[in-house]
């Protein structure tokens, strides 16, 4: 699964008071995007740390308190959203008509627009014909297949529950059901893969003319599977070195067939096939987020929902908003968030737009860094923007980490 919508990436923060809305227009003037968590697996996979359970009765109670939040969060939010995305968990565990329910009541409640992006997360082993109909006939037009690997031994390892066959059949099957907007999410940086293998990926991916890739290097995460076999020696991690090599040679050879490399882990098939909603968090834009362990962001807060599905359910069910914390964005952590999340994007971090916030020349601020990285070939500094060279894109934390030294 992607990290869309249940906690982007962010700094540590300074404590908050409650929600409220402000004008969020002083950092984007883009329309909100909407996620949506369903947190159910039929299995977690071993590197997954984000919020799921495998008991699917929990379904039935929870499909009908994640309506009733909708309904409570229009009182919080009332702009217009271009972006819908149904993400867990495994969102297609669900039926079709389940799903359909959800996006009909997400359209319900909230002024979704009519040329809207509505995503699906989907994962190859729990995609039918059945659910890709359903989803298309409720207004869904983007699909996000997370197939990882279409090697054996890596689904293994990962602990996927679909096989590569399975894999080239729900892409095949999207494609047929009349998608024409497909991401497939590959990962790298796994354990004994060789550049031979990834390639091998990466050319089965682009077999099927995907709109979209996301290509994701492996993290090793506290609290899941794959971090306590680690800890117990079962395998050793790639050298940084190593997945520094296979992101630059992805970026190479996505690029010379025909992708855009527009963020760090995200290629597209021409600008126009962009992850609209992932841009809202990369842009800072305002996103509310809907389930257990959602979080929303309307400048200057930040908040989050109880990561528990029978508190949420709980707290919902009594007429409550799920709100497990909150917290208020300072200038100096704003500062820090639009240049981490603006070297990840092509189009760099805009001199305009961070004077236009800050009051404050950011060419001012960083001048001695800017010429330092230049110098280096880590950056294309022009006058409007900075962005990372290819060279600067596998390096992105220890860039971002300088940047946020000078602060």
């Amino acid at each position: 699964m992607s990290f869309a919508g249940v906690s982007p990436p962010v700094f540590p923060m300074t404590l908050p008071p409650s929600p409220h809305v402000v004008d969020h227009r002083l950092l984007s003037s883009e329309p909100a995007g909407l996620y949506i968590h369903v947190p159910f697996c039929q299995r977690k996979c071993r590197y997954c740390d984000f919020y799921s359970i495998d008991d699917p009765s929990f379904m039935p109670p929870f499909l009908d308190v994640l309506k009733q939040e909708m309904a409570m969060a229009t009182e919080t939010f009332v702009d217009t959203f271009d972006s819908v995305y149904v993400g867990g968990g495994t969102p297609t565990i669900l039926s079709g008509a389940q799903l359909a329910d959800i996006i009909q009541a997400a359209k319900e409640w909230f002024p979704v627009t009519a040329d809207a992006e509505i995503t699906i997360e989907a994962n190859p082993g729990t995609v039918t014909a059945e659910k890709l109909a359903a989803c298309l006939g409720a207004g869904v037009n983007r699909i996000n297949l997370g197939v990882q690997s279409f090697q054996d031994d890596h689904l293994s390892f990962l602990g996927r529950i679909h096989s590569p066959e399975d894999a080239k059949r729900a892409i095949a099957e999207a494609r047929q059901a009349g998608f024409r907007q497909i991401g497939i999410d590959l990962m790298f940086g796994l354990p004994g893969q060789s550049t031979d293998s990834w390639e091998d990926d990466l050319k089965q991916a682009l077999s099927f003319a995907p709109e979209h890739l996301s290509c994701y290097s492996l993290t090793i995460e506290p609290g899941t599977d794959l971090f306590q076999s680690h800890q117990e020696g079962a395998f050793r991690r790639m050298s940084d070195t190593r997945v520094a090599e296979l992101l630059e040679m992805t970026s190479v050879y996505l690029t010379q067939n025909g992708y855009e490399h527009y963020e760090i882990s995200n290629y597209c098939r021409g600008s126009e096939h962009r992850s609209r909603h992932n841009r809202k968090y990369w842009q800072l834009a305002p996103y509310i987020g809907i389930g257990p362990s959602a979080h929303s962001f309307v400048y200057p807060n930040r908040w989050w929902n109880h990561r528990d599905v029978s508190m949420y359910a709980d707290t919902v069910s009594h007429g409550n908003r799920p709100t497990a914390g909150h917290e208020e964005i300072s200038q100096s952590q704003s500062m820090m968030e639009m240049i981490y999340l603006g070297l990840r994007d092509v189009g760099g971090i805009s001199y305009d737009r961070f004077h236009r916030f800050f009051r404050i020349r950011f060419q001012d601020i960083f001048k001695d860094l800017l010429l330092d990285l230049t110098e280096e070939n880590m950056i294309e500094p022009d006058e409007r923007r900075c962005r990372l060279t290819l060279s600067g894109k596998v390096l992105l934390d220890s860039i971002a980490q300088r940047f946020v030294d000078k602060i």
